[in-house]
């Protein structure tokens, strides 16, 4: 059975995985880390057994930080995501918390709320950016193949499967942030950015192979045909290299500490779907488009 004739299936399924992840993004949004919003970073470890959850949001109630975020790490580490707090406030939590005899300061940061903005806005801005860079690239570098598909039309195809990609991670990290409290910060942005680039990296390999087998074979064989051939040549080299990305991914987020683990999970899971689209989706597209075209003639 041909690859393309998987379209119809790919599409349905790419569709409500798209639609799933928007609407988790829509009625529960992300939850922002402290990088977005504003607020203070404290990682400690203690140095005996950490005391449990409860036992530490109690001791926390007692000097009137009852907006504290707190994310177990490792075996006796904690971190704590709370409101912008001032060194006084700083010094009165590591000592209600057990002082020096019981606890290790391993970080602290602190972000004012306008500075949170403007990463926030830039954040959304670099993704837009890079995403429309991509189209008009991707447009420009196949200006010489016009036919049956204009270049532009690369270009779109390309843009629709890094939107694909682009949500999938977005929704899924939507809904870790309302049923576990996992927030996203600057390394999340980093990662969709990275998700581009290795999404966007498939796609050319295999529209470069179209372009190609165009070349080579022209208007001899069917275009579904060419695009057929194209793949077979290029989906072992596809998979191959982001399996080893993701090989990589796995470990970080199996054995890597916490301020990685839900950055590689986001890469794991983007370039999973980076190489799903760039076979299953931009190619498949073309040939959509393709036959479109036929049938308005």
């Amino acid at each position: 059975m041909r690859i393309i004739d998987f379209r119809k299936a790919t599409y349905a399924f790419s569709t409500v995985l798209v639609v799933a992840s928007l609407l988790s993004f829509a009625v529960w949004g992300l939850k922002l880390g402290i990088d977005f919003t504003g607020g203070s970073l404290l990682e400690i470890e203690y140095k005996n057994a950490r005391p449990q959850n409860e036992e530490i949001i109690a001791n926390l109630a007692e000097i009137d930080e009852k907006d504290a975020v707190l994310q177990p790490t490792g075996e006796r580490g904690v971190i704590l995501r709370l409101p912008n707090i001032d060194e006084a406030k700083h010094q009165a939590i590591l000592e209600i918390l057990g002082g020096p005899d019981d606890v290790l300061e391993k970080q602290f940061t602190s972000i004012g709320p306008t500075i949170g903005q403007e990463l926030r806005r830039n954040a959304i801005w670099a993704i837009v950016l890079v995403m429309l860079m991509i189209m008009l690239y991707i447009s420009w570098a196949f200006r010489l193949v016009s036919r049956p598909i204009a270049s532009w039309k690369y270009g779109v195809a390309a843009l629709i499967a890094l939107i694909h990609d682009v949500s999938i991670p977005v929704g899924f990290f939507a809904v870790l942030g309302h049923f576990y409290g996992i927030t996203v910060d600057t390394l999340f942005v980093t990662a969709l950015l990275t998700i581009l680039g290795f999404s966007v990296h498939d796609t050319i390999v295999v529209f470069d192979r179209i372009r190609e087998n165009l070349k080579k074979f022209g208007t001899r064989e069917p275009f579904e045909e060419l695009v057929e051939k194209s793949l077979r040549q290029t989906i072992g080299r596809s998979i191959n290299t982001s399996l080893t990305v993701m090989f990589v991914m796995l470990a970080l987020y199996l054995f890597g500490g916490a301020t990685t683990k839900y950055f590689s999970l986001a890469i794991l899971i983007g370039v999973g779907f980076g190489t799903y689209s760039s076979i299953f989706i931009a190619s498949f597209l073309l040939i959509t488009w393709n036959k479109w075209s036929l049938k308005a003639r």
